[in-house]
């Protein structure tokens, strides 16, 4: 999958591996960026926020998270970092579990994903993930909305330029 490649800069500016998610300019509603920081100064991740609510939080956070990322390593039970930043930005801190999770093949163009479903004690929230062929970890959660096969079409390689500093 020639997409989902490291790229690699003198001088990075974001982050040093391809972001699949979905386009901006596909997407109705209002879009945030958050990249997580090294202390050395490299990307530990991003994650998209993609707002269909004009404003009164997020609909979905697409998270892109590299090998060795501490955003990575959860507990038993412990909500992925995706999960709990939707519930951040919900303001929502009740207390959110995982229930279980079962691997699912789905088609992604010519190429076949293993997707793991999570199953969490909030029946409103949907989390999938899958790992990708550069060992980047793509996790999808949503709110009040049901993660279908059909999302992993419109998911794409962004931009660099999108995460760069101006």
């Amino acid at each position: 999958m020639s997409f989902l490649r490291r790229r690699s800069a003198a001088t990075p500016a974001g982050p040093d591996f391809d972001v699949l998610a979905m386009d901006p300019g596909d997407w109705p509603g209002n879009l945030g960026a958050g990249l997580l920081p090294a202390p050395d100064g490299s990307c530990q991740g991003v994650f998209l926020r993609y707002d269909l609510y004009g404003g009164r939080g997020p609909a979905m956070i697409i998270g892109n998270l590299p090998a060795g990322s501490p955003a990575r390593e959860t507990e038993d039970g412990q909500v992925p970092f995706e999960v709990a930043q939707l519930l951040l930005a919900l303001e929502n801190d009740e207390p959110i579990e995982v229930v279980s999770s079962e691997g699912v093949p789905v088609m992604q163009g010519d190429n076949l994903l293993i997707v793991r479903r999570v199953k969490l004690s909030e029946s409103r929230i949907a989390c999938v993930q899958f790992d990708r062929s550069d060992g980047v970890l793509v996790t999808i959660a949503s709110w009040d909305r049901p993660i279908t096969d059909d999302l992993y079409t419109l998911l794409k390689p962004l931009p660099a330029e999108l995460f760069q500093q101006g």
